[in-house]
C-alpha cells in the first residue's frame, strides 16, 4: 500500500506567484524588447552580481553554454583535466572545444575531484583543470589554485549545482578563472532555462570575448571577427529569474528543513552513507543523495529505486552512468582509472529534494528506505 496520496517526483521547479511574474513581464509588451540584452537580462546581471558577490557576471541561455563558450573565450588547446562524475555537459563541453578530457577520480567522501591525484594526470599537452562542485559540494579550491598556479593551467569551476554556496563568507563563484552557473527549471535558481558565466576584473578581456561569443561572434554592426553561438538569455527567462531571486532564500530554507528531517532519520544506519556537512561551507541544500553500501545495508541501491516507485516516490541515479562509459565515446576512455568514481555511480541515489517537499514527507520517505535494510 502506498503511503503517499500523490506522486513525489526528484525535483519540483521553484516558481514565484504567477501575478508576481505577470506584473514583471508587463512592461515587455510596452518595449517589445524581448531579447539581444534587454532590460531585465540588464537588471539580473546587476542583481545576480550582488547576491553572488562576484566581480563580474554575463547570462546566457543555458549553464551548457556558459561552459562551452567560457573554454573558447579562454583559447583553451590540448588536454582537460575533470572528473567523469558528473553530468554529460561537463564532459560534451570539453570535447567539443576539441579538447580532450583527462580523468581524474573523485573524493569517496564528498565527490569532488581527488586533488591528490591531479599533478600525476598533468602533461605537457595540459591546459586546465574544470572541476565540479558536485551536489553543491565544495571543491579544495586552494589545493586546486595552488596546483594550477604551480603549472600556469586555467581553472574553470562547474558550478551548476552550487549557487549561493559560500566558502569562508565568499560566493564560490569568486574562486578560479570562471566559475559557470546552471539555472535551469529544476536547479536552486532557475531563469526557466539559463545560465551564468563569473569572472574576475583581472579577466576583463575574457569578458569582453563571452559576450561577443554568445552574440554570433559579432563585435560591432560590421565586424564579425570570431565564429560564435546564439547562446544569449532572453527577457522572459530573466524575468522569471527576477521575481525567483527575491524567493530563494526562503526557498533554500524550505530545501534545509526538508535535509535536515532525512539527515535525522538516516545519519547512523548501518550502509547507508549520507552527504558530507562540509567545515566552512554555507549550502544551498540542492541535492539530497545517499550511497547505498549493499552489503551492509542488505539491500542494493536499484532495489531500494525500485519499493519507493511502488509508492510514488521517484528517485535518481545522479550521476550513473559515469561519463567516461558513455557510448558516444566508443570505449575511448577506461572507467577503471576512476574507481572510487565507478564504485559510487553503482550505489548513489538521490533522494526527492525540493522546496515544496515537507519534512514530514522527507521522513516517510526516508522511513521506507530503512525498511528496505535487511
Amino acid at each position: 500500500m502506498k503511503i503517499m496520496d500523490k506522486k513525489i517526483l526528484v525535483t519540483r521547479s521553484s516558481m514565484p506567484p504567477m501575478q508576481e511574474y505577470i506584473n514583471e513581464i508587463r512592461d515587455i509588451w510596452d518595449s517589445r524588447w524581448m531579447t539581444n540584452m534587454g532590460i531585465k537580462h540588464q537588471e539580473l546581471q546587476k542583481e545576480l552580481k550582488k547576491y553572488l558577490g562576484v566581480e563580474n557576471i554575463d547570462l546566457l541561455v543555458n549553464g551548457h553554454m556558459s561552459l562551452e563558450l567560457s573554454m573558447q573565450a579562454l583559447n583553451l588547446k590540448g588536454e582537460v583535466i575533470t572528473t567523469p562524475f558528473t553530468f554529460a555537459s561537463t564532459t560534451h563541453a570539453i570535447v567539443r572545444n576539441g579538447l580532450k578530457p583527462v580523468f581524474c577520480d573523485i573524493n569517496p567522501d564528498d565527490f569532488t575531484i581527488d586533488v591528490g591525484q591531479i599533478e600525476s594526470l598533468i602533461t605537457d599537452q595540459t591546459c586546465a583543470i574544470v572541476p565540479v562542485h558536485v551536489y553543491g559540494n565544495i571543491c579544495d579550491v586552494e589545493a586546486i589554485q595552488k596546483i594550477a598556479d604551480k603549472y600556469d593551467l586555467k581553472v574553470i569551476y562547474d558550478a551548476a549545482h552550487a549557487f549561493g554556496v559560500k566558502y569562508k563568507g565568499h560566493g564560490i563563484a569568486s574562486y578560479g578563472d570562471v566559475s559557470c552557473f546552471s539555472f535551469h527549471a529544476t536547479k536552486v535558481f532557475n531563469t526557466i532555462e539559463g545560465g551564468a558565466v563569473c569572472f574576475s576584473d583581472k579577466n576583463k578581456d575574457f569578458g569582453l570575448d563571452i559576450y561577443r561569443l554568445k552574440n554570433f561572434g559579432i563585435r560591432g554592426p560590421e565586424v564579425v571577427d570570431a565564429v560564435g553561438a546564439n547562446a544569449k538569455m532572453n527577457e522572459f527567462c530573466a524575468a522569471m529569474g527576477l521575481c525567483n531571486l527575491r524567493h530563494v532564500d526562503e526557498e533554500i530554507a524550505k530545501r534545509k528543513a526538508a535535509a535536515e528531517a532525512y539527515r535525522a532519520c538516516l545519519e547512523g544506519v548501518e550502509g547507508i552513507q549520507l552527504n558530507p556537512v562540509q567545515k566552512y561551507v554555507t549550502p544551498n541544500y540542492s541535492y539530497f543523495p545517499v550511497i547505498f553500501h549493499e552489503k551492509e545495508f542488505g539491500a542494493t541501491r536499484n532495489e531500494v529505486q525500485k519499493t519507493l516507485e511502488e509508492h510514488g516516490i521517484y528517485t535518481r541515479k545522479y550521476f550513473y552512468p559515469l561519463t567516461n562509459t558513455f557510448d558516444a565515446f566508443h570505449g575511448q576512455y577506461d572507467a577503471g582509472k576512476t574507481p572510487v568514481a565507478l564504485h559510487i555511480s553503482k550505489r548513489v541515489l538521490t533522494l526527492p529534494l525540493y522546496a515544496d517537499l515537507l519534512p514530514e514527507e522527507a521522513a516517510q520517505i526516508a522511513g521506507l528506505v530503512i525498511q528496505c535494510k535487511k
